[in-house]
């Protein structure tokens, strides 16, 4: 079994997928230290975390727990080297969907996480790793987030004024640290730019990964905003094209555009 578990389950819009994204491109360079399993293995837990963030039952619940007990399972002996599991879906929907007011399953979700991996995993050390941000700039992001990918109509300001409260991701953490008995540590997107690599440096810190391994990695930094024009006409589309399908693929061909302008800019 691994030494070391580090879980890494959020928050979104922190860095997470620019994070995921440096640990698949750098396998070859990250082996000798880690093995990580992200969203692409975690699919039916993650699925279980978002439908218990949102209806909060406890079918809901043992549902993630049975399903995280099996990918647990699932993974192959690796010892030496640290396990590394992220995906900022473990702590469930990204807060604004479908009226989700903040991250309250999260500490839920980190008990039952926390208690089997004590149980499949008893020799392993674990730690939870949360990327966070500051609140304004989190809170545009996410606003960002949900009229890009989901189908909501809100302006920003009336966003601002229902969901301005889920933006206290230390305040999340801090209770975490509070109610679980194991090390949970945090980073903040904005101190993270001049570390070799990017968002992902103290997630790789706390798997021994040495800084001159760090410095010769590919970072590419994912998910980017692509301005106040594009997010007008995704709004737009949004209000006004109501058929779903015609709707996500009118709104796909307009970031498809924006993203190539981006990238030969």
């Amino acid at each position: 079994m691994p030494r070391r578990v580090v879980i890494h389950p959020g928050f979104h819009k922190t860095g997470t997928t620019t994070i995921q994204v440096t640990l698949r491109h750098n396998r070859p360079l990250l082996k000798p230290y880690l093995r990580s399993v992200m969203k692409a293995g975690l699919q039916d837990c993650c699925s279980s975390a978002r439908g218990y963030s949102t209806w909060r039952d406890p079918i809901s619940r043992n549902k993630f727990y049975n399903r995280f007990r099996t990918a647990l399972q699932g993974i192959s002996l690796m010892p030496k080297r640290v396990l590394v599991l992220s995906s900022e879906e473990l702590s469930g929907h990204l807060p604004g969907r479908d009226g989700l007011p903040d991250y309250s399953a999260t500490l839920e979700l980190v008990h039952d996480m926390t208690e089997l991996v004590a149980q499949v995993m008893p020799e392993a050390e674990l730690i939870y790793y949360y990327s966070t941000r500051a609140a304004e700039p989190w809170l545009r992001s996410a606003y960002w987030q949900h009229v890009r990918a989901s189908s909501m109509t809100m302006d920003f300001e009336d966003y601002l004024r229902e969901f301005q409260a889920s933006a206290n991701l230390d305040g999340v953490v801090d209770a975490l640290s509070d109610g679980v008995s194991v090390r949970v540590e945090r980073g903040r997107l904005e101190d993270s730019t001049s570390l070799p690599a990017g968002p992902a440096t103290p997630l790789l810190d706390l798997c021994d990964v040495p800084r001159d391994v760090q410095a010769r990695m590919q970072v590419e930094t994912r998910n980017a905003y692509l301005g106040l024009d594009v997010l007008a006409t995704l709004l737009n589309i949004n209000r006004t094209i109501h058929d779903p399908g015609e709707r996500i693929a009118t709104k796909q061909a307009i970031l498809d555009e924006a993203e190539g302008h981006a990238h030969d800019g």
